[in-house]
C-alpha cells in the first residue's frame, strides 16, 4: 500500500515561487510524484491560503488569474471540504495537542482522507500526530543533493 500524503500549503506555495530554487525543485518534485502516484490531497483550506499567498505574500506575485489557473489545476486531486465537523475536530486536537487550530485543521483534513503521511514546512518533522507522520520534504530531501 502507498502512503497518501496531503500537502501542505507551503509546499504548493513553493512550486510558484522561484525565490528558492532548492524548495521550487523539491515541491515540483513531490507534487509532480504524488500526482502520476495518485496518493496527494489537498483542503479547502490549502487552496484558500494558496491563493492568497501567491497573489499578496510572496516577492513575485503572481496575478488573480494566474492563481485561479494554478488552482484548476488542482482539481485532479482529492480535496477535502472543510464542514462543520472539521473545525469540531480541528479544535479538539488543537486542545488535545496544543497545536494552532490551523495546523490541527490540516491534521483533521489528512485524517478525513486516510492520509499517512503530511508534507509540511511548518509542522515539527518527524512527530506523529494522529497516527499522521508529518515530514518536511526540504529536510528530508537535503541529502539527496
Amino acid at each position: 500500500m502507498k502512503d497518501k500524503i496531503f500537502i501542505d500549503t507551503n509546499i504548493l506555495v513553493y512550486v510558484n515561487d522561484p525565490s528558492d530554487r532548492k524548495k521550487n525543485r523539491i515541491a515540483r518534485q513531490a507534487i509532480l510524484e504524488g500526482i502520476q502516484k495518485e496518493n496527494i490531497a489537498i483542503s479547502t483550506q490549502v487552496i484558500s491560503e494558496f491563493y492568497v499567498t501567491v497573489t499578496r505574500k510572496i516577492l513575485t506575485k503572481m496575478s488573480s488569474e494566474a492563481a485561479k489557473q494554478e488552482i484548476r489545476l488542482l482539481r485532479t486531486i482529492e480535496i477535502d471540504e472543510i464542514d462543520y465537523h472539521s473545525i469540531l475536530s480541528a479544535i479538539n486536537i488543537s486542545v488535545q495537542h496544543q497545536l494552532s487550530f490551523w495546523d490541527s485543521l490540516i491534521i483533521t483534513s489528512a485524517k478525513k482522507l486516510d492520509c499517512q503521511v503530511i508534507y509540511s514546512e511548518d509542522m515539527n518533522s518527524g512527530q506523529t500526530i494522529e497516527n499522521i507522520q508529518i515530514v518536511n520534504p526540504f529536510i528530508e530531501s537535503s541529502s539527496d543533493n
